[in-house]
Parts: structure tokens; C-alpha cells; sequence
């Protein structure tokens, strides 16, 4: 299986490099005329639709070198926005908007760029196949001339006589040096040729992309905030102040009624202490959701188990990790953990429910599933919405799987490097 897919990447490197050298070619020929024309007669205005012509061309073979890219790079390169012209430009703002679009250039830069380099891995490519192909089977030659009938004597005239044996050996062994850093000299060049494509011609959209995704992050965690705080400022309200209210009336009438009553303020101040031993479960439940203690002193093994235990549904819990966590990563998972515990105790009817936390590399990999009725989604408005937004913040990634019946499996990405 490795060596199958070693020589697929060997034959998309190559065809990569073999076909890029004629690209190039055309790409350069066509700008070194275009540009040169255009900037000439720009003066005259002529130069002005021939330069806009010159640049589609350019990302016209833009286009094509990220198609290409992508089977180097092993992933689609972002295309960037070719702004439009504004509505209602007259022709000749309409003619130059090639012109006034920064990437366009870019484009050109790679058509000029790109041609020397091609030059030098095509050389390479071509270089390198050639010597490992004609290096390994020059053995062959001698056998295969020798058996020609009439031509005993054509191997010596090509020099397969004296000396052949050490010759051959010589060149099996420089054929095999070849052979042996073929596939990183190839890939190599391949590389480099392809990282200098998607510096210039992907790069300014991949930025964008990564400045958008920091934005989303960021008003990811503000809306998040802002739902936790109203969601905690409402159980307050709801909950221990309601509580409290009626604790401090309670309180109340047993001062009055130990006045002439001690009997009746004993019941009273009896249910007063209740209350308040009420009120203080429900402060402890509500102080979990902000900050809970057995995360910051045990780590994510105990916060996990305790969140298993407190679910009414049976959790089969599986942590494979006991190493600390930076606060906001170990954060992510507890209250991914919980809120979707909190879905599955709520919506999901389920039996049973799994909780698997692992590390892959620099990432923690959290999985929840249970065997409920399904449906769960990140819409806003649902069960699951608040997930999404935690999950971006830590630049992470998730994914929902819940169709109609069941089962639904949550699968969440958490950098922790």
C-alpha cells in the first residue's frame, strides 16, 4: 500500500513538472509580448485593452497552475476574488479593471517567475529519470545486441567489449543512485515549484480566508459569552434570588412569630434552613457551568467522570489522555462535553451514550455519540448551537452526524499546541 501510493506521488510530481515546463513557456512568451506591448502603446490607449487582455490571459494560466497545485499540495487552492467592475462604469473602466486588480499582477509575476524555475525541474526531472532509466538497463545492451544475427561485432563497435563487465557494474551502481533519490529529487522540485504557484497566486486569499476565520472566531467567542451570561443571569433569576426573596420573607415572619408563637417560628425557621441548603445546591450546580474546581485542580480525566456520572443517561466514558491542557482547551472540551450531555439527557431519548477523548498529534480528538432518535444539528435555535461558536474559538473543527432515527455521533477537533 505504501509503495502503490509512493508511486502515484512520483507520477503526479512528474507529470506535474513535465507538463509545467510548457506552461510556462507559453505563459511567459504571451506576457513578455503583452506587457511590453501594452505598456508601449498605453499612451495612445491602445495599450490599455492589450494589457487587460494580457492579464485575463495571465489568470486564465493561473487558474490552471492551482488545478495543478492541487495534486502536489495534496489540497484545493483558494481561488481569489477578481473584483468586479462597479455598476454602471463606462467601457473604459469596464476595459482596465484587469488592470486595477492587484492580484492580476500577481498572476503576471508568477508567468515570469515561474519560467526560469520550470526551466531548472524540468532539467531535473528529465535529468534524473533519463540517468536511473539508461544507468540501470545499460547491461542490457550488450545482451541484446550480441543476439542480433550478423552482428557479432556490433558490440564492440559500441564499445561493449573489453571492460564491459566492470563498465556495467559501474553503471548499475550509478543507475541505483538515481534510482534511490529519484522520488525526493522529483518531489523536491515539485514542491518548490508549486509553493512558489500558491505564495503568488493563492497566498492574498488565503490570508483574507485566515484574517475571516479569526474574525468568525472572535465574534464566535463573543456571542458565546454573551449567550452564557444571559443563560447564567436568567438561572439566577429564576433559581437562588427567587429563592433567596422568598427565604428573607420566611425569615421574616419567624421574627414576628417568635414573639408570641415559638413553636411556629421553630417550623418556620426550619424551612428556612431547607431553603437555604436548596439554594446553595442549585449556586454549587450554577458555579459548575462558570468555573468548575475539579477541572482547574484534578484535570479533564475527573471534570469527564463527574459530568458522566451526573448524566441521566448511562455514559461508557473513555479518556486516553492525563497530561494538562492549556485553560482555554481544557475549558472547550469540558463545556463541549456538557452541553452535549446536556442535549443528550434532554432530546435525544436515548439508551446509552459514549464519550471518547484521545489525542492526535497536536490536536484532542472528543467524541460523543449516543443511539437516540437523531436530528441534532448546530443551527441557531437547537440543542447543539452553542458548540459550534465554542469550537471556533479554539480555531477547532466539528461535525455533526444525526440523521432522522439516529444514531448521532459528534466529532470535535481542539488544537492544544
Amino acid at each position: 500500500m505504501g509503495m502503490r501510493r509512493s508511486l502515484r506521488r512520483l507520477t503526479a510530481d512528474t507529470t506535474y513538472l513535465l507538463l509545467g515546463f510548457p506552461f510556462a513557456v507559453m505563459a511567459f512568451c504571451m506576457l513578455s509580448a503583452g506587457i511590453s506591448a501594452g505598456l508601449g502603446l498605453v499612451v495612445v490607449w491602445i495599450g490599455v485593452p492589450l494589457l487587460a487582455v494580457t492579464l485575463l490571459g495571465a489568470r486564465a494560466f493561473g487558474d490552471i497552475e492551482r488545478v495543478r497545485m492541487s495534486n502536489v499540495l495534496g489540497k484545493p487552492l483558494i481561488r481569489p476574488r477578481y473584483p468586479e467592475p462597479p455598476a454602471g462604469a463606462g467601457w473604459l473602466r469596464r476595459t482596465a479593471n484587469p488592470i486595477l486588480v492587484g492580484q492580476s499582477w500577481l498572476d503576471a509575476l508568477h508567468g515570469f517567475l515561474v519560467f526560469p524555475l520550470a526551466t531548472i525541474t524540468f532539467s531535473l526531472a528529465i535529468t534524473w529519470w533519463a540517468a536511473t532509466i539508461l544507468a540501470l538497463t545499460y547491461p542490457l545492451y550488450g545482451w541484446i545486441t550480441s543476439n542480433i544475427p550478423g552482428n557479432h561485432q556490433l558490440p564492440e563497435l559500441l564499445g561493449f567489449g573489453t571492460g564491459y563487465t566492470v563498465d556495467s557494474v559501474f553503471y548499475v551502481i550509478v543507475g541505483l543512485v538515481f534510482a534511490i533519490t529519484l522520488v525526493p529529487v522529483i518531489r523536491g522540485c515539485a514542491v518548490m515549484q508549486a509553493s512558489l504557484g500558491r505564495a503568488l497566486l493563492s497566498g492574498v486569499a488565503e490570508l483574507h480566508e485566515r484574517i475571516e476565520g479569526l474574525t468568525e472566531g472572535r465574534n464566535a467567542a463573543v456571542h458565546a459569552e454573551a449567550d452564557a451570561l444571559r443563560r447564567l443571569e436568567r438561572d439566577i433569576h429564576d433559581g437562588p434570588q427567587q429563592r433567596l426573596v422568598h427565604l428573607a420573607m420566611e425569615l421574616s415572619r419567624a421574627q414576628r412569630e417568635l414573639r408570641r408563637d415559638a413553636t411556629a417560628a421553630h417550623e418556620t425557621i426550619g424551612q428556612a434552613i431547607n431553603a437555604t441548603r436548596e439554594t446553595l445546591d442549585e449556586l454549587r450546580a450554577l458555579s459548575r457551568g462558570i468555573a468548575p474546581p475539579i477541572l482547574a485542580d484534578r484535570g479533564l480525566a475527573s471534570a469527564l467522570a463527574a459530568l458522566a456520572g451526573r448524566c441521566t443517561v448511562p455514559v461508557e466514558l473513555d479518556v486516553q489522555v492525563e497530561e494538562r491542557f492549556p485553560a482555554l482547551v481544557e475549558n472547550t472540551v469540558y463545556f463541549l462535553t456538557a452541553e452535549a450531555l446536556t442535549n443528550v439527557a434532554k432530546h435525544s431519548r436515548a439508551t446509552t451514550c459514549s464519550v471518547t477523548l484521545s489525542r492526535i498529534g497536536d490536536s484532542l480528538l472528543l467524541t460523543i455519540g449516543d443511539d437516540g432518535v437523531g436530528g441534532a444539528h448546530v443551527a441557531k435555535g437547537h440543542g447543539l448551537a452553542g458548540l459550534a461558536d465554542r469550537v471556533r474559538v479554539v480555531e477547532g473543527e466539528l461535525t455533526v452526524k444525526s440523521p432522522a432515527g439516529g444514531p448521532t455521533l459528534i466529532v470535535a477537533e481542539v488544537p492544544c499546541a
